[in-house]
């Protein structure tokens, strides 16, 4: 969830708001899925409501936005190379939806199939996202 939240405290909140729907949505789970997709998606809308509802209480500039955010990734809670923590700040770049299907292909390692049970989108769609998120990120890392 910190790869959609950034802040490692607000992914806290929400992987604890996860456990607490899940649990309680238990027994309307039909088993149509499986129960990993099934919770991977509560995690994922739990994220996007976040998000959105940060977004209504703030009204920043976009400067600062970005400050924001270029702060999170050289803060404690990221370690690695100079090449990972351009990795992350060019994901950062993404709209949420690129970000979100970038970061199930490439770091989480899920299936379009998965990804497409997860968001509800069609594996098509996950494949153009994909496509253009690796173009953006490649056209970051070699900028300079």
């Amino acid at each position: 969830m910190r790869k959609i939240v950034i802040c490692h405290d607000d992914a806290d909140d929400v992987v604890q708001n996860t456990f607490i729907k899940a649990w309680k949505s238990l027994p309307n789970f039909r088993g149509d899925s499986q129960l990993y997709t099934w919770l991977y998606r509560i995690a994922t809308n739990e994220a996007l409501s976040f998000l959105k509802k940060k977004k209504k209480h703030l009204f920043q500039s976009i400067d600062s936005v970005s400050f924001e955010l270029e702060s999170k990734v050289d803060s404690s809670y990221f370690t690695g190379t100079e090449i990972e923590k351009k990795l992350q700040k060019a994901i950062l770049t993404l709209p949420t939806k690129q970000r979100l299907v970038f970061n199930m292909k490439y770091f989480d390692e899920l299936k379009y199939d998965e990804i497409s049970e997860i968001l509800g989108t069609s594996v098509g769609a996950l494949k153009a996202n994909y496509h253009h998120a690796k173009q953006k990120i490649e056209k970051y890392l070699t900028k300079d």
